[in-house]
């Protein structure tokens, strides 16, 4: 992947969803099942990391300051429009965000969250 790849996909990725998503994906090379399965749990702002529950130990992600900032601002955002939701899933959508059987993104809500 080109040097600039992720900061031309960042630039036209227009949501805070999409945003995190790329940073995940195109900096940290996080693929698209974790990313769904990411819960808000896992991620700790305070020491700037984010667990994945892949297997036994669980892997750790040590996040710079440009996605910790895109994390933080999804965390905003995420508490702003849905207040309610009990999803555990750090993604949401609206779909997602009240349903009982707190279910994870699905992989389309991704790709549509991505820039073209």
């Amino acid at each position: 992947m080109s040097g600039d790849l992720p900061a031309r996909l960042l630039d036209h990725a227009v949501t805070p969803l999409g945003r995190l998503t790329v940073a995940l994906a195109a900096v940290h090379a996080v693929s698209g099942h974790d990313i769904r399965t990411i819960r808000t749990a896992d991620v700790d702002l305070a020491r700037g990391t984010v667990e994945f529950r892949r297997s036994l130990p669980r892997h750790t992600l040590c996040l710079e300051q440009f996605t910790h900032r895109l994390a933080a601002e999804w965390l905003s955002y995420r508490h702003r429009r849905r207040p309610a939701s009990t999803n555990p899933h750090l993604l949401v959508s609206q779909m997602t965000a009240l349903d009982p059987d707190h279910p994870a993104v699905r992989i389309g809500t991704l790709r549509g969250a991505l820039p073209r």
